[in-house]
């Protein structure tokens, strides 16, 4: 990365291909300056980066999450059904009616609602209710793999190159910003900040209860036939060899989703096995899901999935596996500030790499640096078939699934900024600084980056290299239009 300045003041040169201005380093409360020129410079970029000023947490610091996720996870499958009508929290009056698979499963159900009704007091602005939770109760170690496990402590060492100079130890405390944090809200030292899993949330699932939380079957990753199932892609990607992470920053934006049974998301993939049922994903990102989390809002996620998203695997914490180390991030909350056409960006930055020690996957947020500020926790190996020893293949871009029955017009619903790549900088999504994870532990440039674009009039991909940005592109699209009809 070639760079100039020194205190308040930095110059990033952009790459002499890119006709946009690029998107300098985003330090914060720095004046950033694209091309290493003087005038006309940006307007003044918020920083990614927060700083929490700590006080006496009023979250709850126990959360029946795992309660729920548990009942769920065990439904009985007795051939009797029980039916019950229930009401939906904060909604006054309004009532929906809902099967059950037996007795055992309705009454599990009205505990956990019971539970769930005494602790709703405390809630982010945006109306999410965040509870602390002891971190060996959290919601991993119910996975048959896990019990007994405690969490791990970071790793000794991270890989090679995936620090910048001139670190913030803003950046290092606080790497994602998020709604629940404005009011300086925090999770004590030994606790995880969990999104409370409402009744009005496994409601909102169009399969069964038991399924809450997880990507539809044979969805989800990019492959050359991977427009069946209405899953749609705009992704880089590299294969051919064995690798051990990956590591972009990309924007975030406010996705418009046009219907409660679509998403959009981007995200880094991490894969291996067979494209059939013995596929092993890790993946990482920002999504906006109406159907997951009941709203528009651009939120940070998590996926695994050890067959081809079929019964293993889930969104976020919804089942046992990921581990959660961090006490400052709540994952599948929603995030803030994002990026606005035509105006200010923000972007965070995702790196997923295999410990050479242990084995576990980790996932961090923000550009790296000594201390553990921005470790989010690990997918253990054990989870693992293939991911058991590396990688064959690294994606990253974007996704949106497409409900329209065939015949019928394309979806409205937006990849990234709903702009394609041809507008550039500050008006459509974009990856940064794409880098994988070699043997050594190091990070090194996606050489022999692919792009692909399963509908390039609905979303498309285009990309280059050189300068601060390293590898980029940009993707997405705006869905229905006139070259997609």
């Amino acid at each position: 990365m070639e760079g100039r300045g020194s205190g308040s003041d930095l110059e990033i040169e952009r790459p002499q291909d890119q006709k946009q201005p690029l998107l300098p380093l985003i330090v914060p409360n720095t004046k950033l300056r694209p091309g290493g020129s003087k005038r006309d410079p940006l307007p003044r970029m918020a920083s990614c980066f927060c700083f929490c000023f700590r006080r006496r947490p009023i979250i709850a610091c126990f959360v029946p999450l795992f309660l729920l996720v548990s009942f769920l996870a065990s439904a009985s499958a007795s051939a009797s059904a029980a039916s019950v009508t229930t009401t939906k929290l904060g909604s006054g009056n309004a009532t929906r009616r809902v099967a059950f698979s037996s007795e055992e499963e309705l009454r599990r159900f009205r505990s956990i609602t019971a539970r769930l009704a005494r602790l709703r007091d405390a809630s982010s602005p945006d109306g999410d209710v965040i509870d602390c939770v002891p971190a060996h109760l959290q919601p991993a170690f119910e996975h048959p793999k896990l019990r007994g496990h405690k969490p791990e402590s970071e790793p000794a060492e991270r890989p090679r190159g995936s620090g910048h100079f001139d670190i913030d130890q803003d950046e290092v405390d606080d790497p994602l910003p998020q709604v629940w944090r404005r009011s300086g809200e925090s999770c004590p030292e030994g606790t995880i900040p969990v999104r409370r899993t409402t009744e009005d949330d496994v409601l909102r699932a169009s399969s069964s209860a038991t399924c809450f939380g997880m990507k539809a079957r044979g969805g989800g990753f990019a492959r050359r036939d991977s427009t069946g199932g209405g899953h749609e892609h705009a992704v880089g990607y590299v294969t051919g060899g064995h690798f051990y992470g990956a590591k972009a920053s990309l924007n975030v934006w406010p996705a418009q989703v046009a219907s409660p049974a679509e998403f959009s998301l981007s995200q880094i993939w991490v894969i291996s096995g067979a494209f059939g049922n013995d596929l092993n994903t890790i993946e990482a990102g920002w999504q906006v899901s109406p159907q997951l989390y009941g709203d528009n809002s651009p939120r940070f996620f998590t996926y695994w999935t050890d067959d081809a998203y079929q019964e293993t695997g889930c969104y976020n914490l919804h089942c046992s596996g990921f581990v959660q180390t961090s006490s400052r991030v709540a994952i599948g909350a929603a995030i803030s500030p994002i990026s606005t056409y035509a105006g200010r960006q923000f972007d965070i930055t995702l790196l997923i790499w295999k410990d050479p020690r242990r084995g576990h996957w980790w996932l961090q947020l923000g550009s790296g640096g000594f201390g553990s500020g921005g470790l989010v926790g690990y997918w253990p190996s054990a989870l693992f078939t293939h991911l058991g020893s590396r990688a064959d293949m690294v994606q990253f871009g974007g996704e949106v699934v497409n409900a329209r029955p065939a015949g019928a017009p394309h979806t409205p619903t937006q990849m990234g900024s709903g702009r394609f790549p041809p507008e550039g900088y500050a008006r459509a999504a974009y990856f940064r600084n794409v880098q994988v994870v070699d043997w050594d532990n190091s990070l090194v440039p996606a050489a022999g980056l692919r792009l692909l674009a399963d509908r390039p009039g609905c979303y498309d991909i285009a990309g280059g290299s050189g300068g601060a940005w390293g590898t980029y592109f940009y993707y997405g699209g705006p869905g229905r239009n006139a070259r997609c009809p």
